[in-house]
């Protein structure tokens, strides 16, 4: 198991390879391997999509992943 915090400055719900997994600011658990990370509707965030490997993670460690908002 591996375990990923995507960020982003408000609560916002967080899709895994167009899954909803969870929302941003919290850690989410996932299987090892390249997985496609989006935010929900607006499209204000910057990347619009991030598709990054996860692997070697712990709960303790877990990978960040940052959106940011677009003004």
């Amino acid at each position: 198991m591996e375990f990923v915090i995507v960020s982003y400055p408000t609560r916002r719900p967080v899709y895994v390879d167009g899954d909803l997994s969870g929302y941003t600011n919290e850690v989410l658990q996932m299987d090892a391997g390249t997985h496609k990370f989006t935010l929900a509707p607006p499209e204000d965030c910057d990347p619009i999509f991030c598709e990054v490997m996860v692997k070697g993670t712990t709960v303790l460690l877990p990978m960040k992943i940052a959106f940011i908002r677009k003004w």
